[in-house]
């Protein structure tokens, strides 16, 4: 039941990151999902809004906090299609997401156990519970085939 539900919510997050490819950014989407719901949606927009952290991950939690009114988002799982950076493991943890499903792993930047695990350091006051490899092959290849019609 979990499973379906990862894939199908990773669908949807695979949809963002082919907005971001259409808009020429690099297809990174991800879906904050409570209790079923889908609260917020982003895609990476670093290019067009010109700001580094306009990641996809940080333009779902933002909206989610701005939506709620609170910058804290407990009971919600984060879907994003890539693996997230350092930046975006930080901010999922000081939101208190409690569970983020990744697809692609990232091995340059991935910072959720690829090139270092941010979320497994039992110094930090809040756990967030990592899946990855959810859709793995889709959410890849979209990065692929987006970096192979830029060379």
């Amino acid at each position: 039941m979990q499973a379906e539900l990862d894939r199908q919510f990773m669908k949807q997050a695979l949809e963002q990151a082919q907005l971001a490819a259409l808009a020429g950014e690099v297809p990174v989407g991800a879906i904050l999902v409570r209790d079923g719901q889908v609260i917020s949606k982003g895609f990476n927009k670093p290019i067009t809004n010109h700001d580094p952290s306009a990641h996809a991950e940080m333009l779902a939690l933002r909206q989610a906090a701005l939506a709620e009114q609170n910058y804290r988002l407990p009971g919600t799982t984060l879907y994003v299609t890539l693996e997230p950076c350092t930046m975006c493991a930080g901010a999922i943890l000081h939101a208190r997401v409690d569970r983020i499903v990744y697809g692609a792993p990232d091995p340059k930047t991935g910072a959720a156990g690829s090139v270092m695990d941010v979320f497994s350091s039992k110094q930090i006051n809040h756990q967030t519970i990592v899946n990855g490899g959810i859709m793995a092959e889709e959410c890849g290849q979209l990065l692929k085939t987006f970096f192979k019609e830029r060379r």
